[in-house]
């Protein structure tokens, strides 16, 4: 785990009063718009991603970008605690980081099965376990999982990936139940086809698939992940928001 700190300047209102939101997978795609629409809302930023931060995103709040893999539970619980160590709290996690490795189920090797699942459930796990006790602590606390429309209708192909989004929506439901008497809401997010890097290769017939006919952007998943960690979303827990264009209706 490597943690490095970035250029940032100062929000308006007074450092106490800050909000820190946890992203993981935040170096691209998804993550980083969501980084990025969390910034312009006034929270102060802890990004993860698996691999160096090669250069330092570009927003208007605090920035600290730590270096983990998350399906790692003791390296995770390292991050947390550095994390708490920098900012003092945590107020959202956006559990964001996943992989694909695709094949259908005759020709899938048993270790592109179980990595998807180290990383796409297990590292939401891990995330939870150690910053959950910060949010009960402090009585309150979003956590949004991005799970996957495939995890609500499943996908040919990709039986690793759907099980394992499958399972995001069954941990956000039970971790929802938990948390919910200490004021901690806990939500999942189900994309469709969002381009990004991670799509950029698949080949969707849009008018067939989705109703709406066009594919959605990293941006239409970063509107409701922060509509989920605003005051506005209070009284929501333990839902799962498709943003799909229509595609699991």
């Amino acid at each position: 785990m490597s943690i490095t700190q970035l250029p940032w300047r100062r929000p308006c209102r007074e450092w106490s009063l800050s909000r820190v939101a946890v992203v993981t997978g935040a170096s691209r795609g998804i993550g980083a718009a969501i980084a990025k629409r969390l910034s312009e809302a006034g929270y102060e930023l802890a990004l993860v991603a698996s691999s160096p931060w090669l250069e330092a995103p570009v927003y208007s709040s605090r920035v600290v970008t730590y270096q983990a893999d998350v399906s790692d539970y003791e390296a995770v619980k390292a991050m947390v605690a550095r994390i708490k160590a920098d900012f003092g709290r945590i107020d959202v996690l956006i559990n964001n980081a996943g992989i694909t490795r695709d094949g259908l189920i005759l020709q899938m090797a048993e270790a592109d099965y179980d990595r998807v699942m180290d990383i796409n459930l297990k590292g939401q796990f891990n995330l939870i376990r150690h910053i959950s006790p910060i949010m009960l602590r402090q009585k309150s606390g979003r956590i949004i999982n991005i799970s996957s429309v495939a995890g609500l209708i499943g996908n040919a192909g990709q039986t690793n990936y759907a099980t394992a989004k499958a399972g995001t929506i069954g941990l956000t439901k039970s971790v929802a139940r938990e948390l919910a008497p200490r004021g901690i809401t806990c939500n999942a997010i189900a994309p469709g086809f969002i381009e990004t890097d991670m799509t950029k290769d698949l080949e969707v017939p849009l008018q067939q698939m989705i109703p709406l006919g066009v594919s959605g952007q990293p941006e239409d998943i970063a509107a409701t992940a922060v509509f989920l960690a605003s005051e506005g979303a209070r009284y929501i827990t333990g839902e799962v928001i498709r943003v799909d264009g229509g595609m699991g209706m």
